[in-house]
C-alpha cells in the first residue's frame, strides 16, 4: 500500500508523546520519594531513554518484530535497523513507513522498563540496575512483545486482545516489580520512618505529562489516524477520569480527598483501559477506569499496610492489578462493531474471549515473575543489586551520582 502522510503523521506525534511520557514517569516517580533519592529516582527513568534506544535499533526490533520461529521469538532479519526504511512494511503498520513503526514500537520499550524501577527506588545500585534493565528487555520484554504483537506470535493466533500493552507493559512491568521486591527486601526504616513523598505538585505534573502522553500511547495504536484512533482516544480520557473522580470518593470515604491520592487514581484508570481502548466503546471505557480505582485502591492497601510489602511506589497494585483488570476487562466489554480486527467479549455472548485473556495474563505474568527472579539474582550474585547501608542512608543522590536535587552538586 502507498504511504498515508495523515497516518504518518499521526504515528509519528504518538511516538512523540509516548516518548514524553517517560520524562513524565521521571516526575511521577521522583516527586513521591524522599528528598535524598530524587535525582536518582529521575535518573532510573532518564537512562532507559538512552539504553532501551540503542539495543532497540542494534537487536530489540528484531527480536521483537522479525521473522517468526514457533510463535515464541522474532528472527535477526531487523538487526541494526535492516530492512526498516523510508518504505511500507508488508506486515506492520502498512500506510507508514516502517522506520515510523518501529521507533513507535522503540517507545513502549522505553516506558516499560522504568515503570517497573519504581518499586525499588531508594535502594537500588544504579550501575546493577543497567545491567539488569538490558537482560530483562532481552529476556523478558522481547519474547513477550513477540508472542502478543509480533506476527506469528502464538498468544496473537490464540486470539488475546491487547490493543495497546496492559499484557506486554503493565501486567510484563507490575508483575516483575514485584518479584524485585521480593528480592531486594524493603527499604531500611520500612514501616516505621515516615516516608512521605517530597514534592507532590512535581507527581502532579508527571501524571498530567503521562496523560496527556497516553493518547499516543492507545490512540496511536490504531496506526492510522481515523476512527479508530478517535474512539481508542476518548475511551482512554474517560478511563482516567473515571478513575481519578472514583479514587477521589473512595479516599474521601476513608479520610479526605487527597491530590497525591487523585493523580494516582488516574495513572491506573490510563493502565487499566490501554489493553481496551481500540476494542471498547467510550462508555465501556468509563466504568473500566471506576473498577480499576476500586481494585487498585484496596489492593495497595492489601499489599502495603496489610501485608507490609515494600513496593515503595506501588507499582504492582497500579499496573500490575490495573493490568490484570484491564486485560480481563477487555475481554468482557470488547466490541467488534468498534474494531473489526478484534472480537466480541462476554456482554455480548463471547466468554472464551475472557478465558483467551486469562490466559495471555497468565502466560505473560507467570513467564515475567520467574524470569525476572532469575535475571535479579544473577545479577545480585556478579555484581550486587542493593546499596550499602551507609548508601542508602545518605541517599542514592549522593552515594550513586554526587548531586544533589536541593542544593547542587558536591564540592
Amino acid at each position: 500500500m502507498p504511504i498515508d502522510t495523515g497516518d504518518t503523521a499521526w504515528l509519528l506525534i504518538s511516538s512523540a508523546l509516548v516518548m514524553l511520557m517517560t520524562p513524565g514517569l521521571a516526575f511521577f516517580y521522583g516527586g513521591m520519594v524522599r528528598r535524598k533519592n530524587v535525582l536518582s529516582t529521575i535518573m532510573m527513568s532518564f537512562a532507559c531513554l538512552g539504553l532501551i534506544a540503542i539495543l532497540w535499533v542494534l537487536y530489540g526490533y528484531s527480536f521483537g518484530f522479525g521473522t517468526d520461529h514457533a510463535g515464541i521469538i522474532g528472527g535477526f532479519n531487523f538487526l541494526g535497523l535492516n530492512n526498516v526504511g523510508q518504505e511500507a512494511s508488508a506486515v506492520y503498520a502498512s500506510t507508514t513507513p516502517h522506520l515510523a513503526f518501529m521507533i513507535f514500537q522503540m517507545m513502549f520499550a522505553i516506558i516499560t522498563v522504568a515503570l517497573f524501577t519504581g518499586a525499588i527506588v531508594e535502594r537500588v545500585k544504579f550501575s546493577s540496575l543497567l545491567v539488569f534493565a538490558a537482560l530483562w528487555l532481552t529476556i523478558v520484554y522481547l519474547p513477550t512483545a513477540h508472542w502478543v504483537w509480533g506476527s506469528g506470535g502464538w498468544l496473537a493466533k490464540l486470539g488475546v486482545l491487547d490493543f495497546a500493552g496492559g499484557t506486554v507493559v503493565h501486567i510484563n512491568a507490575g508483575v516483575s516489580a514485584l518479584a524485585l521486591v521480593f528480592l531486594l527486601g524493603r527499604r531500611r526504616g520500612f514501616p516505621d520512618e515516615a516516608m512521605e513523598p517530597n514534592n507532590i505538585p512535581m507527581v502532579v505534573m508527571g501524571a498530567a505529562l503521562l496523560w496527556f502522553g497516553w493518547f499516543g500511547f492507545n490512540a496511536g495504536s490504531a496506526l492510522t489516524s481515523g476512527g479508530l484512533a478517535s474512539s481508542a482516544f476518548v475511551a482512554t480520557n474517560l478511563g482516567a477520569a473515571g478513575a481519578a473522580f472514583t479514587w477521589m470518593i473512595i479516599s474521601w470515604i476513608h479520610k479526605r480527598p487527597t491530590v497525591l491520592g487523585t493523580v494516582t487514581g488516574a495513572v491506573v484508570g490510563l493502565v487499566a483501559i490501554t489493553p481496551a481502548a481500540g476494542f471498547v466503546t467510550p462508555l465501556a471505557g468509563l466504568a473500566i477506569g471506576a473498577i480499576a480505582a476500586v481494585i487498585s485502591y484496596y489492593g495497595m492497601v492489601l499489599l502495603k499496610i496489610k501485608r507490609g510489602v515494600d513496593d515503595s511506589l506501588d507499582v504492582f497494585a497500579c499496573h500490575g492489578l490495573g493490568g490484570i483488570w484491564g486485560a480481563i476487562a477487555t475481554g468482557i466489554f470488547a466490541a467488534a462493531s468498534v474494531n473489526s480486527a478484534g472480537a466480541d467479549g462476554a456482554i455480548f455472548g463471547n466468554w472464551m474471549q475472557v478465558a483467551k485473556q486469562l490466559v495471555g495474563i497468565l502466560s505473560v505474568g507467570g513467564f515475567a515473575f520467574v524470569m525476572t527472579l532469575g535475571i535479579g539474582k544473577f545479577v545480585d550474585k556478579i555484581m550486587g543489586l542493593r546499596v550499602n547501608r551507609v548508601e542508602e542512608t545518605v541517599g542514592l543522590d549522593i552515594s550513586q551520582h554526587g548531586e544533589r536535587a536541593y542544593g547542587g552538586f558536591l564540592r
